[in-house]
């Protein structure tokens, strides 16, 4: 079996899922992992199969021949790296522009990779405006010392004026 990672994108709309599993299992493929949203009226995906190299070709036409879908494959490294440590990142403050660009700085300064990145604004409470949540999985390099980390992301949070809170995981 091969490993294949594909992304599909185009208008939502119900039945994406059912279409895209159907593809997978009619080839003899294995779905593994996906993460899926809907944003704005989008649908966009991204699924990690395996599937028998034989069946390649017709998995990839099949896969593209899906209506409205913008899909596009890679076969990635036969090992997907798993961190030496994760560690959990949720931030909340009044939403300005910058913050995703400042605490991504940070992150990327220390070799720390974002393994999964939730974010949203909603209405703070009391008509004060919007407020910016995010809620990140990081992946730190073996060495990296997970106090240093927090003291320059606590330091940026002061500065951007938002709650950060750094959790470990073993």
């Amino acid at each position: 079996m091969k490993s294949l990672v594909f992304t599909a994108i185009g208008p939502d709309r119900p039945g994406i899922v059912d279409e895209l599993s159907s593809v997978v299992a009619a080839s003899g493929g294995n779905w593994l992992e996906s993460r899926m949203a809907r944003f704005c009226g989008q649908f966009a995906g991204i699924v990690r199969i395996e599937h028998d190299e034989s069946q390649a070709e017709a998995l990839f036409s099949a896969l593209q021949g899906i209506s409205d879908l913008n899909v596009v494959t890679t076969e990635p490294e036969d090992q997907c790296p798993i961190p030496s440590e994760t560690v959990t990142l949720e931030l909340i403050g009044l939403d300005h522009p910058g913050i995703v660009s400042e605490i991504s700085r940070a992150l990327a300064d220390h070799s720390v990779n974002v393994e999964k990145l939730h974010t949203e604004c909603i209405n703070a409470p009391m008509g004060g405006g919007s407020l910016f949540k995010a809620s990140a999985a990081l992946g730190l390099p073996e060495g990296l010392e997970l106090h240093d980390l927090k003291g320059k992301l606590e330091q940026i949070a002061a500065d951007l004026m938002v709650d950060l809170k750094i959790n470990g995981e073993h």
